[in-house]
């Protein structure tokens, strides 16, 4: 397949990259800082844009098949809740404007549901410095949910996904709808390599479209 990848040089989206060339797919790497990205491979092609200017993403998608979205405007930003909607926003309307039908966006797990009616992001012990970003995926969860032209899906990546999970590839995972998939030690926990596994199975396979879904060990 040909996929472009938005946010290729991020935590997830590095190892997205990684995952989709290790299976001979051709990738547009699309990033601001383009020379953040290391891995040499003849099925790179690499691709600024401004991802706040649906114009610049419509541009830089087209011709693939399908659009992974691992963008994130950072977790230390002090506008993350508004840039991130815009940003999600514009990534939507920019692959539309290019014609291409498929976009999986990677969210957070802030929106998974913890127990009847509760999300994560509001229960009482969800990290004060995620809470602006994670409700920023939550509430374009909401929006995206009625998205009509495109086949999106949504994932909400497990509770635990952090550099401290990372460094392992299993290439097995669970997955889920709207509610967290634990482990039998009670954690929902997945590393950004095995994060990156479900994002390409999906894209390969298409078992959640128009679907949210989460993915866990």
């Amino acid at each position: 397949m040909k996929i472009a990848l938005i946010g290729a040089t991020g935590f997830v989206g590095s190892k997205v990259l990684e995952e989709l060339v290790s299976r001979d797919h051709q990738v547009t790497a699309i990033a601001r800082n383009l020379e953040k990205i290391t891995l040499e491979n003849e099925l790179i092609t690499l691709k600024p844009a401004d991802i706040l200017n649906s114009s610049e993403v419509s541009e830089a998608v087209a011709g693939n098949d399908a659009v992974i979205s691992a963008f994130n405007p950072g977790w230390t930003n002090p506008n993350i809740y508004k840039d991130s909607i815009e940003g999600y926003k514009s990534i939507q309307e920019g692959v539309k404007q290019s014609g291409i039908k498929r976009l999986l966006v990677v969210g957070g797990a802030g929106s998974l549901e913890v127990a009847p009616g509760v999300q994560l992001v509001d229960t009482p012990d969800f990290p004060a410095e995620y809470k602006a970003g994670a409700s920023a995926a939550r509430d374009y969860l909401n929006l995206i949910k009625t998205e009509t032209e495109l086949d999106w899906t949504f994932l909400s990546p497990a509770i635990e996904m952090h550099p401290g999970t990372s460094g392992v590839r299993k290439g097995v995972y669970r997955t889920g709808e709207d509610n967290p998939v634990f482990n039998e030690k009670g954690r929902s926990i997945i590393s950004a390599e095995d994060l990156a596994v479900a994002i390409a199975d999906e894209i390969e396979q298409s078992n959640f479209v128009k679907k949210r879904f989460t993915a866990a060990y």
